[in-house]
């Protein structure tokens, strides 16, 4: 059964080069906000899908946490932020909800996207992740019961911020100049995180206050590719490369 997905944003004809689907809003700022601003600073078109609108969080209310999206989004430089209308704290990986994701993704046309990583202690996170992954193939199904032109997007990313147990990441993307306005688009949601010493899987640390706790994750990263700031990414893929003598980042 095909449930028509919640309206929200306006999109042109025009297809997205990089869209971000996540559980809430607030998601996408934290896992990979420099990197949707850095490629908006490239010229790429941009775009997050929250699979849920964050109705059901201990903090603030509906209407809070989409005028604090909006915000959000005028700092992540994005083309389009739209919302799937799937029930928040019950995110399932249903026909219905495959379904109503595949429509957006048919719709919309991302040739790369970013997926949550598929284990958190958030039961919509680990959900969100597996859910957006099927949808991905059933866009391009010729006979899915979805309106819309048959679709999948080239490449699948997995965004490893702030998580413990994970594999070395494939790749990190440098936002040292894009580290700012990350923070920026994080605090647009005041509701969540104003105050705070911790969130979701960054835990506080003593009397360290939470911004200073994502530069450090991030500053990390960072490090490992020679850079200040960095945001680090996983594909089931090898990648490939084209000249070996052209490679970034110094061994000595």
């Amino acid at each position: 059964m095909y449930i028509e997905p919640a309206p929200r944003a306006t999109m042109t004809a025009a297809p997205l080069d990089l869209l971000a689907i996540v559980a809430h809003p607030d998601d996408a700022e934290l896992i990979c906000g420099g990197t949707l601003i850095r490629a908006a600073d490239a010229g790429h078109r941009t775009g997050v899908l929250d699979l849920t609108g964050g109705e059901a969080g201990t903090a603030g209310n509906a209407a809070r946490r989409e005028e604090e999206s909006t915000r959000a989004s005028g700092f992540l430089g994005l083309a389009t932020r739209r919302v799937a209308g799937l029930p928040d704290g019950a995110l399932e990986n249903s026909p219905d909800a495959r379904n109503r994701v595949a429509a957006i993704l048919r719709e919309l046309r991302p040739g790369t996207v970013i997926l949550m990583w598929p284990e958190a202690r958030h039961p919509d996170h680990r959900v969100a992740s597996q859910l957006a992954y099927d949808a991905c193939f059933v866009a391009g199904l010729t006979k899915a019961p979805i309106p819309g032109d048959r679709f999948r997007p080239r490449k699948v990313l997995y965004a490893m911020a702030y998580r413990e147990h994970t594999p070395k990441p494939t790749f990190v993307v440098d936002i040292s100049d894009q580290m700012d306005r990350k923070l920026d688009a994080i605090y647009a949601y005041g509701s969540q995180f104003e105050g705070k010493k911790g969130m979701g899987e960054v835990y506080p640390a003593g009397d360290r206050d939470l911004r200073d706790q994502l530069l450090a994750h991030h500053a990390y990263y960072g490090g490992l590719i020679r850079t200040a700031y960095g945001e680090p990414f996983w594909t089931r893929e090898t990648m490939a490369v084209d000249d070996v003598v052209a490679l970034d980042v110094a061994s000595f």
